[in-house]
């Protein structure tokens, strides 16, 4: 399979949804053209009935329109039978899914009384052992054979019972079997699902979902391009819908920033029946913020204007992040292009709103005045304006011009299409500029991460502005985390935190917080906080150190994907991590005179 061959969408220079085949959940249809539908996850321990009921009951009066719930163990999903009871006595009629890791048995347990069963595939008949070893292709085939024992009889009652499942694999939770053959990698990834698809297909079950959920925006979007591109490539009914997420988003901006980068780029190529914003925060706190990314999208794609050009090539790699080669180019004190990571722009305007407290913004400073800087501002279907920029003998900064009736997305992608390699691009977070401050915050950070950010993770753009927030403060801390998120300049800690669930072993919420609070000058610093084993070694995937729930108050703490220290009381955990930090020389104090911006 040469993935450079395969198309994930049908255009990428306009929208259209994927068609999808519908599946049932409960009463809740997915995909076959449904709206995109909205879930969540509790966080009460599945063996407590009444706490389950009530934060349900909560979720579905958010408008969460499906709920997960964890099922640990058989012992555990037996109790689905009162929880499930417990909600429809209250007159709910929201479907419940059951959370499978590690053991079949409960997944057997949770189908007789939920409507849809997540399974992971790189450990629903796998233990985690990260032995290298190499497969024959017999003994590849004995696996595989050994799987499909334990994942039939699933399949078979889904069937009888009219049940939903989902086919969810997790960056850095794939099995020894599948990271020795393919890697940690998007490919493994997509190989692990389509595995555990073809047993369900086997059985003429047709009636589930995949995801390729991953804590890196830009490793989750090329997971879901490069399933979606096999999707297409095995043939039209291998339709089915997906559930987009960015797990372990974390908390308050940077968890919102992460999720609409990985989400919003998906969903602005059509891709995504059903989504789920991971927030280390109250449950009921992701649903606002899912349906205001399904609405801004929305609101985007009625904006939307058709191209007429055809282009030869694409103008990124969908399946591997490369940036798009750009030559230096400098105005005074900036150097933008090249290998330089992207600057960040403000207006005049915002900059004498600064200029008081510039001095003590740190890295968090705006680089250069949009007005100070030779632009060429070009709508990208001008074929005679783009034909002159190319003519240049110099390179030039080209953005799109403000005011056109077009996607952001797409109008970038099309001129970087377009654009000879010389010029760098300045991107926009909208083409239509915001004046006041009264706007909504939330709406604006969403429209800068999914355009920018997702522009970011194509390998376009040397630059960035946001102008669709007015509030000086706020529109620089937004460009800076978006880029942080993107993966394009770091700036400050970087956090891979899980939402809490009934497996969770501590207060995330809290214990977020007292490590953000320690560690968060500790720039370019990956930190891992994960409630349980389940989230722990492997969906950490690259963090540089990791907080982990091993037993009811007790933590361990990692190095990488290595267990270095076990069972430290809680209170002790997080003076304990700092320790560990300095020990690897990963710690510098935290600077004195650099202030916050707001």
């Amino acid at each position: 399979m040469n993935a450079a061959d395969l198309k994930y969408c049908e255009d990428l220079y306009a929208y259209a949804r994927r068609e999808s085949r519908e599946v049932n959940v409960g009463h809740i249809g997915i995909g076959g053209g449904h709206p995109v539908r909205i879930q969540s996850m509790i966080t009460a321990d599945t063996r407590d009935t009444d706490a389950c009921v009530a934060e349900i009951l909560s979720l579905a009066e958010a408008d969460c329109e499906i709920v997960r719930l964890t099922a640990q163990t058989r012992k555990y999903a037996q109790n689905l039978e009162h929880i499930a009871a417990g909600v429809r006595a209250a007159g709910c009629d929201v479907p419940l899914v059951a959370d499978i890791h590690f053991k079949p048995d409960a997944a057997l347990e949770a189908a007789k009384w939920v409507e849809k069963i997540r399974i992971n595939p790189g450990n629903y008949a796998d233990k985690k052992k990260f032995e290298i070893r190499e497969y024959t292709d017999a003994q590849y085939q004995e696996e595989l054979d050994r799987i499909r024992q334990q994942f039939s009889p699933l399949v078979s009652l889904c069937i009888s019972n009219h049940r939903a499942m989902r086919i969810g694999t997790n960056h850095g939770s794939l099995s020894d079997r599948i990271m020795n053959r393919f890697g940690d990698t998007p490919l493994g990834m997509v190989e692990s699902a389509l595995e555990f698809a073809r047993i369900a297909r086997d059985h003429d079950y047709h009636n589930f979902v995949f995801s390729m959920k991953a804590s890196n925006p830009k490793v989750m979007i090329e997971a879901y391009r490069l399933l979606v591109a096999r999707l297409y490539d095995l043939g039209g009914d291998w339709n089915y819908p997906i559930h987009l997420g960015v797990t372990e988003a974390g908390d308050g901006e940077d968890g919102r920033i992460k999720s609409a980068i990985g989400i919003g780029s998906l969903l602005s190529d059509g891709i995504g029946d059903t989504i789920r914003v991971s927030l280390t925060e109250d449950p009921t706190h992701e649903i606002p913020v899912a349906k205001a990314l399904v609405n801004n999208l929305a609101a985007a794609r009625n904006r939307h204007q058709k191209h007429t050009f055809v282009a030869d090539s694409s103008p990124f790699d969908p399946y591997s992040y490369t940036r798009r080669e750009t030559s230096k180019l400098t105005f005074d004190a900036l150097s933008l292009g090249g290998n330089i990571v992207p600057a960040v722009i403000t207006t005049q305007q915002k900059w004498d709103a600064l200029a008081h407290k510039i001095d003590k913004l740190g890295d968090f400073k705006p680089e250069a005045v949009i007005e100070k800087l030779s632009i060429h501002s070009v709508d990208p279907n001008d074929t005679e304006a783009i034909k002159m920029l190319n003519a240049q003998e110099s390179p030039q900064l080209v953005a799109v011009k403000d005011g056109l009736n077009i996607g952001v997305v797409h109008a970038y992608r099309m001129l970087a299409s377009r654009l000879q390699q010389p010029h760098p691009i300045l991107l926009k977070d909208t083409l239509n500029p915001q004046s006041s401050e009264d706007s909504d915050f939330q709406e604006n950070l969403l429209t800068a991460a999914r355009n920018i950010g997702s522009l970011i993770c194509d390998g376009i753009g040397d630059a960035v502005l946001v102008q669709g927030e007015a509030a000086p403060g706020q529109s620089l801390r937004l460009a800076y985390n978006v880029l942080q998120a993107a993966g394009a300049r770091i700036f400050k800690t970087d956090y891979v935190a899980c939402p809490s669930c009934g497996r969770t072993l501590f207060n995330l919420q809290d214990t977020t917080q007292k490590i953000r609070a320690a560690t968060g000058h500790l720039k370019g610093v990956r930190i891992a906080i994960m409630g349980c084993i389940v989230n722990g070694p492997g969906e950490m995937a690259d963090a540089d150190f990791g907080y982990v729930g091993g037993a009811p108050n007790k933590i361990n703490l990692y190095v990488g994907k290595t267990a270095v220290q076990f069972n430290i009381p809680e209170e002790e955990a997080v003076e304990r991590l700092v320790t560990l930090i300095k020990e690897h020389n990963k710690w510098v104090d935290a600077p004195k005179t650099q202030i916050e911006i707001n």
